[in-house]
Parts: C-alpha cells; structure tokens; sequence
C-alpha cells in the first residue's frame, strides 16, 4: 500500500499505510540529539515540560534541524540548540549516527552528534515559553540522578539510556 496524509499540522503529519497509523515530521524537518560533556566531566542534561506527558522530563539537548531554516545542515543546527538550551556553545560537532527512537509510531529519526571545545556563553533555558532547565551531573552520578528525578516525577526520556547503559546491564 501506499502511504496517505491523515492530517498535518506546522511540525507534523498523521499517516496510515494500510493497518499502520504513525506521525512523521513535515517539511523535511529533522532532529539533531547533543551528548555534550564539559571538561570537568559533567554530562549536560535539560529539563521541561512536555505537553504530551503532562509534565516535566529529563533529556539530553536536543532540537529540530530545518524547522525555521529550510535545507539546515544538522552541525549549525545542533550548535545552535545547544547553546539555545543549555548556554553552552560547542567548538565542532561529531556525527555519531541516525537513531529510531518509537519505530512504531513515528516515523523521525534524530541524528545524534558529540558535542566538543564547549563554552559557556550564558544561562540557557530556551526561546520564548520553553522555560529549560539545565543540569550539569558528573559521569559517575548520573544514574543515582536519574533515579531522583525519577522519584520526583520527572518524566525520563528514552535516549537517557546511552547514559545509563553500563549500569543496567
């Protein structure tokens, strides 16, 4: 079968091909997901609120790539959210790879980069409504950290497990 348009919004689209229903992004617009680790160690995490859950989650930085700038490269992209987001402004971005986070249910991947030569340039928190708040959390803390949000109520997003792989398995 081929794949029909449902509905679409400004940033996404509903699709249904044959017995499948998925979202997928408009316009070619992508998503670039930041590892970055300052020089003392410590992994830079967000924070905020997510109307689809109906409250706060903890998450690496992340942001769309082509959304206001059609045919985005995802390097300027990912240096821009992250300094947007968390005050930090990287040197160079290292391409680590496309990822799949709910393959069956929606259709965007994100191309995740490493964050490098980081300097901090401001406060952070986002644009506009966005309201983020930045955690600087040490390596060797990070699934004790996890773990409190957790108990706090905070929401935990799936790309937090490349940082909690090694005390999982």
């Amino acid at each position: 079968m081929t794949a029909e348009a449902v509905w679409e919004g400004r940033f996404i689209r509903m699709m249904k091909d044959g017995k499948w229903e998925y979202a997928s992004r408009t316009r070619g617009i992508g998503a670039a997901v930041i590892l970055a680790i300052t020089a003392n160690g410590e992994v830079i995490l967000v924070e905020q609120y997510r109307v689809p859950l109906g409250r706060n989650c903890l998450e690496l930085p992340a942001g769309l790539v082509g959304d206001e700038n059609p045919g985005e490269d995802i390097a300027p992209a990912a240096i821009r959210e992250l300094e947007e987001e968390t005050g930090y402004r990287a040197g160079r971005v290292e391409p680590l790879g496309v990822f799949y986070s709910s393959p069956g249910m929606v259709s965007e991947g994100f191309m995740l980069v490493c964050a490098h030569d980081l300097v901090r340039m401001g406060d952070g928190g986002g644009d506009g409504d966005e309201n983020i708040i930045v955690h600087l959390v040490p390596r060797e803390k990070i699934a004790a950290f996890v773990a409190s949000k957790r108990d706090e109520g905070v929401a935990i997003d799936v790309k937090m497990l490349l940082l909690l792989a090694d005390t999982i398995i």
